[in-house]
């Protein structure tokens, strides 16, 4: 059973405050577990004002297609939300 992991490095411009990027990536984070169905949580960063490490996850029984859901997850971000910066992003299928 193959596992798919998806860390995005992101910048959110503007954010002055943890409280504004916390308001910000909380919506961002509850989307994509609603619209991809993952597992998803900031994993690095939590002190940084405007930038975060993000992490999602997900299983299924075919690597490809965890590879081809987790491409979509990055371009949707880039598509969707165009207040958020993709800095880098790296998939590990386990």
């Amino acid at each position: 059973m193959p596992v798919g992991m998806l860390v995005l490095h992101i910048l959110l411009p503007g954010c002055t405050s943890l409280k504004e990027k916390r308001s910000r990536l909380k919506p961002l984070l509850a989307r994509l577990h609603r619209e991809f169905n993952i597992s998803v949580a900031e994993i690095d960063l939590q002190d940084a004002w405007q930038e975060s490490v993000i992490a999602c996850a997900m299983v299924s029984n075919d690597s490809r297609f965890n590879q081809r859901a987790l491409q979509d997850i990055a371009s949707w971000l880039e598509r969707h939300r165009p207040d958020v910066s993709l800095v880098d992003q790296k998939i590990e299928i386990i």
